[in-house]
């Protein structure tokens, strides 16, 4: 059984020092710009090359996060970003994004392609997928309980990482949008500003009156103590995240990954004084969600840490010995010769001029355990030696240590040669540019049957409703009628979706609607269009998207109006319609775990509810499939601009409206007329940073 790998985060030069001095296998760091960390001590060029030549001199591998939704005006950077990567010969690439995982594979087609977490990928079907586009790991989603992750593992064909220790968002992570609409700060480009850590209270609160709760919080996850069983699933890679904390968090994280690996026992109170929320949780990996996992970090907390740190450095004050070599000594008159080789058949050599000395007894044991002395250095000696012509002789140990530095410190060199990455001769193409179709058209998405108005079909293209609500739908209104499968298909979920789709195949509905790279699986050869929880930020992955089959493309609302009009996809040399929501209230953040549990269990809950935050704003919540929606407490806007944004269509995006609210609002959508109420123009005018 292979060893689980130990990956560990870095944002800056001595966190990388920390994580690989105190036995990391592998680590992962952000390249300056397309990162899911622009906080952080990012890496360019320059500086990737050094960190891979550090890390690969010592047996470390190199991932680099390119893990950010991209826009259009940022493809050519994204271009230089992936030959520089490929230039570092850094062993992967991690990304989010199928326009920097398509651009990979056209420029530099040999480097390797992890799937990031941000990619949703929480089903057997996504994880598919991803290994029939070319990825070699795919970073499993961090709401996924252990036999969850042993189906995937052993049925999905590629490599699976899982988060073992560190931050965990409320979120499902690449559906939150909660930092891009309420701050203009994208969690998707790296920049969140963590708004969910901010008091959000599920308590009934009078109006008016602040939230000072946190039940958005949730601890930090470790299950460091379940790395044996992870182990013996198959995955490949436990990940610590982290690359905004500190050197002696890695190194405290790591030092505990390694024990937990050999089944060994660790100071979990030394960990936890690292960095915590009042302790850890292991809810989703051990099935257990509940209030129980919400915490926030106390003065208490921060506390702690400051008194730890001394100690936790001394965790990464020397260089592990970790690189398996073997010595060849030979002493003959007039000098001596040592030889080092590593695994890789790399050689260094070291020459001595002392002259040996006939000696009584004979020194080899004391000769081995001289070169044997690798202490501070990445090198560990795993067979020597000792050859005499006409000995025994006698050699002081002075000169056998020189040696030894000298040829180990050869062979360090040595290892730190780059190798690159092939690379192509492929450019990103100029941006095209969308014209304004003659009529747009109007799409009205609805959550229940029952929210539907008589005449929905009035100047509406298609209708838009969950796949579960397939069964009340008439015949007649079925061809005008595409049906949306689940953002979250965790447990047994996707099975299902799967048997409604097959049920529904001939049933005359338009088709189906995606927002999992899952759905493409699961609808291979069905007619398929793309809604916003694919995260469409530039026309390459539009194109991508459009290549795969999906005739209609609904663009993130995160997205500027300029960036919209630049995502013209096209497929047969036709153009693919792309859309935008024009009406509806901003699912911001779609969660496994409940804040409502914080104030009663599901036994005594209708499934609704509200969070309030610091400034009493009333964000409504709701359930269904097993999932959390927090919607923004005012509803985006566009029926009155129907010229403004470079598209085919609209979306009405109903969530909480009444059948008679619906009714309404297409009719002032229809109309052109300006929203009565409170409302947002969303980020189509300011984009996000």
């Amino acid at each position: 059984m292979s060893k689980i790998e130990i990956l560990a985060p870095v944002g800056s030069e001595e966190m990388l020092r920390a994580a690989v001095f105190s036995g990391a296998d592998a680590v992962y760091l952000g390249f300056s710009g397309f990162n899911a960390r622009t906080g952080a001590g990012n890496f360019d060029a320059d500086s990737l090359k050094e960190a891979v030549r550090f890390c690969h001199a010592r047996g470390v591998a190199v991932h680099v996060a390119l893990n950010t939704t991209v826009y259009g005006t940022e493809l050519p950077a994204l271009e230089q970003a992936i030959r520089s990567v490929a230039a570092s010969g850094a062993d992967a690439v991690i990304c989010q994004d199928l326009a920097v995982a398509t651009l990979i594979g056209k420029i530099a087609p040999q480097l390797p392609r992890h799937g990031s977490t941000q990619m949703s990928v929480h089903t057997l079907q996504g994880a598919l997928e991803l290994k029939e586009l070319g990825f070699t790991r795919v970073v499993l989603a961090r709401e996924l309980s252990l036999p969850e992750v042993e189906h995937i593992t052993k049925h999905c064909g590629i490599e699976t990482e899982c988060f073992v220790h560190g931050a965990l968002c409320m979120s499902m992570s690449g559906q939150c949008y909660m930092s891009a609409f309420l701050g203009g700060r994208s969690g998707n480009r790296g920049s969140c500003a963590g708004p969910c850590r901010l008091p959000f209270e599920a308590n009934t609160l009078p109006e008016g009156k602040p939230g000072r709760l946190h039940h958005l919080s949730l601890k930090d996850n470790s299950v460091i103590d379940q790395l044996d069983k992870l182990q013996a699933l198959g995955v490949a890679s436990a990940k610590i995240e982290g690359r905004l904390r500190t050197p002696e968090y890695v190194a405290a994280a790591v030092s505990a990954c390694l024990a937990g690996r050999e089944g060994r026992a660790y100071d979990r109170d030394l960990l936890k004084n690292a960095f915590s929320r009042s302790g850890f949780t292991s809810g989703y990996l051990n099935g257990k969600i509940d209030g129980s996992m919400f915490g926030v970090r106390s003065e208490a907390d921060a506390e702690l840490t400051k008194k730890t740190l001394p100690m936790l450095r001394e965790l990464y004050r020397r260089e592990r010995s970790r690189v398996s070599v073997t010595m060849r000594l030979e002493i003959e008159e007039g000098g001596e010769k040592l030889t080092v080789t590593d695994a890789d058949g790399n050689k260094a050599f070291a020459y001595g001029d002392f002259e040996p000395q006939p000696a009584r007894t004979d020194p080899t044991e004391s000769l081995r355990r001289s070169l044997a002395k690798t202490g501070g250095t990445p090198f560990e000696a795993a067979d020597i030696a000792v050859e005499m012509d006409r000995g025994p002789w006698f050699v002081p140990g002075s000169t056998v240590n020189e040696l030894r530095r000298e040829a180990l410190d050869a062979l360090l060199k040595k290892r730190e040669v780059l190798r690159p990455w092939p690379t192509t001769e492929e450019h990103v193409p100029a941006l095209p540019q969308r014209t304004l179709p003659p009529h747009r058209t109007l799409r009205a998405r609805f959550e229940r049957w029952d929210q539907v108005p008589e005449q929905a079909l009035s100047g509406v293209e298609y209708l838009i409703l969950p796949i579960a609500q397939a069964d009340r739908v008439p015949r007649e209104w079925r061809s005008k009628t595409i049906l949306e499968l689940p953002r979250a298909m965790f447990g047994a979920l996707e099975q299902d979706t799967a048997r409604r789709i097959a049920a529904t195949q001939e049933a005359g509905f338009a088709g189906y609607e995606a927002s999992n790279i899952a759905h493409l699986r699961l609808c291979r050869g069905l007619p398929l269009s793309g809604g916003f929880g694919l995260n469409i930020t530039n026309n390459a992955a539009a194109q991508f998207y459009a290549e795969q089959g999906l005739n209609s493309l609904l663009i993130l609302p995160e997205v500027k109006d300029s960036d919209i009009a630049s995502i013209a996809p096209v497929r047969d040399g036709k153009p693919v319609p792309t859309g935008v929501m024009v009406y509806g209230h901003m699912p911001l953040m779609l969660t496994r775990a409940c804040p409502l549990q914080n104030i009663h269990d599901c036994a005594h809950c209708d499934k609704t509810g509200t969070l309030t935050d610091r400034k009493a704003k009333k964000f409504p919540v709701r359930c269904s499939l097993g999932m959390r929606t927090i919607y923004n407490p005012v509803p985006i806007y566009m029926g009155d601009k129907p010229g403004a944004l470079a598209v085919d269509y609209g979306v009405a995006y109903f969530t909480l409206e009444t059948r008679e609210e619906a009714a309404a609002i297409l009719d002032m959508i229809r109309t052109h007329a300006p929203f009565e109420g409170d409302f947002t123009r969303g980020l189509y005018f300011k984009g996000t940073n």
